[in-house]
């Protein structure tokens, strides 16, 4: 097959597709060129359906260093586990995707992004989801699509598509936006508190720019794409159906509306387990029972998810009989730990969350080994998920995908209120632990670690609170619920996360069942979260109003001061000989190792930034380095001690770590014949400054810093 190439003008910017050269025997596969960004994207799907209750589609994004012109580091010399950006990146991907499929597909899809080419200034996510739609478009794969993904940024009144690394570090809000030609199925936003209207327009500018993209896409389509293969779809027989809605309507509808999780899952699972243990008494003895029990218990899952949605749009009944727009109960404290620098604890309904913040040192930044242009994070929020938390037993060991994605959004929510480093130099770590759960656990941390980190004394700009929202729709009804819990978030058509402060919205992400949503939709949630938000908002400003102006008696305290950066050398000095004399003995230990050790910080631009718990070894250490760094000024008289005398002088210490030579002609106006005659080591002497020799070193003058005596009396002294 030829190679066949299309281009398209994206708003200034040549967008590549090639076809027909690269992984010919994959169903699907396009290298799509953004700039320089070059990605392979490569679709498969397996000829068998697979015997499961769900589609299983996988999307990964494969991240290569030699894409940035890195090597890895680390002893193997080559990729291991995915990064945190490239699991967030392989779940933007799946996100406006998965909604794309019939919901009864079950052979297996794997949708493959390979990295190749990185140019931080074009997306390369962005770039991966179209490539991902266009590589399923074009295959035998029965798809939907297709969809496309824009980066939306805003800086002063201004909007704009994709923005360049410059361009995001002015932007006040970024914004992911995924959809169709017509809607949006995918959001995912950072923002310095912008209005909900400013967030709205943002979505309808970036919706025009999809448009474009999915028009290019259905071009590409028509012209290369395969014919769509017929695949069995899950199917259960019309009789069964009925047999077991009959049998076990009415029991699953009493067990939805119990208040209490545990003892509403407990009586859910009862009317499952009935329902299956009499349809396996009447189909005992036919051949294909297993199959038809399957089918059963897909049944009453059915029946739970269509009576849970049928109560709200039709009734207006909520699983545990809250309004609508009603929030469940909320309950919040701080200090439950001693000795970390914060911590709170965050309860809503039966959902709760205890966050901890530590500050350390900047040097104690996380470092990224990833194709981005950052490369160290101060700043981080990590989310975990217990199985005690939902009372099952689990896996336990590094986080998951919904791990990093949560604690993702966590920290993308506060991140926009945590101070500059030049207003607090700490590295910043908070930590989610979630001790209960029945839904919006994420919005929980965010609320929680808020508390932490004004309980820490961490100055930020204003407090935030999340909220999670969702959607029924049933045929051209649909109905908006605040604070989900987890039968409403698994059952709904949407999971709408809003964080933000009493000004502005923070944080935003957005996940849909359905192929999208309209503006009215998205406009009458946004109201409606503001309005919970601000709710929460009353109660944690009852805990704690403001951060503390003091820090914690266990955080490090801290104290900068700026040196011209070319004495940096000096403070380090010879193999880092002055730096570990300065922390040995301001801070009274025998190793720079010790625990008890000052922390020194020198940063490129001339900052010095100390840390310690006591701050009089802060204030040695600032000393000290000062002394170091201390420029002496020629003509200047200063107060000296002899620390050494010599026939043809003494040696003057102003400070620690600078001396200078008076000469014994400089001693007197009158002759001296011999230094140590009138002059001692340890004695205090006044001297002034006459500035520096060829070879470097410092000359001062005991007979500058005189009054110069009168003529008779220099008479009088010959």
């Amino acid at each position: 097959m030829n190679k066949e190439v299309f281009e398209l003008d994206f708003l200034g910017r040549k967008l590549t597709v090639e076809h027909g050269e690269l992984a010919k025997q994959s169903n699907g596969a396009v290298l799509v060129r953004y700039g320089d960004t070059v990605i392979l994207s490569t679709a498969v799907m397996s000829n068998t359906v697979i015997d499961a209750d769900f589609f299983p589609l996988t999307v990964v994004y494969n991240e290569k260093l030699y894409s940035v012109g890195k090597i890895p580091g680390g002893f193997i010399k080559r990729e291991g586990r995915p990064s945190e950006n490239a699991t967030l990146a392989a779940r933007l991907i799946d996100r406006p995707i998965r909604p794309m499929f019939d919901e009864n597909f079950r052979n297996e899809v794997q949708v493959i992004n390979t990295v190749l080419s990185v140019d931080p200034d074009n997306s390369p996510e962005m770039t991966a989801l179209f490539g991902s739609s266009l590589a399923l478009g074009i295959s035998n794969i029965p798809f939907d699509g297709p969809v496309a993904g824009v980066i939306v940024g805003k800086i002063g009144k201004k909007f704009i598509i994709n923005p360049t690394s410059e361009e995001i570090e002015e932007c006040e809000l970024t914004l992911t936006v995924a959809g169709t030609e017509d809607d949006i199925c995918m959001i995912e936003a950072g923002a310095k508190q912008v209005s909900e209207e400013v967030m709205l327009d943002a979505l309808e500018y970036g919706q025009k720019a999809i448009k474009k993209l999915c028009k290019f896409q259905k071009k590409i389509i028509k012209a290369i794409g395969a014919e769509k293969v017929q695949v069995e779809l899950a199917h259960i027989s019309e009789e069964l159906t009925e047999a077991v809605s009959e049998y076990a309507t009415k029991d699953m509808l009493a067990a939805i509306q119990i208040k209490d999780k545990l003892e509403k899952y407990a009586k859910i699972d009862e009317v499952k387990e009935n329902t299956v243990s009499h349809f396996e008494e009447i189909y005992k003895d036919d051949e294909n029972k297993e199959s038809i029990l399957k089918d059963v218990k897909k049944l009453t899952d059915m029946i739970e998810a269509n009576e849970v949605r049928r109560l709200i749009t039709e009734e207006k009944i909520r699983p545990d009989g809250r309004k609508m727009d009603e929030i469940r109960p909320l309950s919040a404290s701080i200090d439950l730990l001693p000795r970390c620098h914060g911590s709170a604890l965050f309860t809503r309904g039966q959902t709760q969350a205890l966050s901890t913040t530590t500050l350390g040192a900047i040097g104690e930044h996380q470092i990224l080994d990833g194709l981005g242009i950052e490369d160290t994070k101060r700043f981080m929020l990590h989310y975990n998920f217990p199985a005690f938390s939902v009372g099952e037993t689990g896996r336990y060991g590094s986080p998951g995908r919904r791990e990093i994605g949560h604690g993702a959004l966590g920290e993308r929510a506060l991140l926009q209120v945590i101070p500059s480093e030049e207003e607090f130099p700490y590295t910043i770590r908070v930590v989610s632990e979630i001790l209960e759960s029945n839904g919006s656990s994420s919005q929980a941390s965010i609320c929680a670690g808020c508390l932490s980190l004004m309980a820490a004394g961490v100055p930020i700009k204003a407090p935030v609170a999340g909220i999670a929202m969702g959607l029924i729709t049933k045929d051209d009804k649909y109905t908006i619920l605040t604070d989900i819990q987890g039968l409403e978030d698994h059952m709904g058509d949407m999971d709408f996360k809003v964080a933000g402060t009493k000004d502005g919205i923070t944080a935003l992400q957005m996940d849909i069942k359905i192929k999208g949503v309209t503006r009215e939709i998205l406009k009458e949630a946004l109201s409606q979260a503001k309005k919970a938000r601000l709710q929460i908002l009353d109660l944690m400003t009852g805990i704690i109003s403001e951060p503390r102006k003091e820090l914690s008696p266990y955080a490090p305290k801290i104290k900068m001061i700026n040196i011209d950066p070319e004495k940096i050398k000096d403070v380090i000095g010879r193999g880092g000989e002055m730096i570990t004399k300065i922390i040995l003995e301001a801070s009274h230990v025998k190793t720079v190792n010790d625990k008890d050790a000052v922390k020194v910080d020198l940063e490129d631009d001339g900052r010095v930034i100390v840390y310690h718990t006591d701050q009089a070894i802060i204030d040695k250490t600032i000393e000290m380095i000062e002394n170091v760094v201390k420029v002496v000024e020629t003509g200047k008289v200063y107060n000296g001690k002899v620390v050494k005398i010599e026939d043809f002088g003494c040696f003057v210490e102003l400070w620690p770590g600078c001396e200078g030579l008076v000469h014994v002609s400089q001693l007197d106006y009158k002759r001296v014949e011999k230094p140590s005659d009138m002059l001692k080591v340890g004695d205090s002497i006044v001297v002034k400054a006459l500035g520096y020799d060829n070879r470097g070193r410092l000359n001062l003058s005991r007979k500058e810093a005189l009054p110069k005596p009168k003529k008779n009396e220099d008479k009088k002294d010959e």
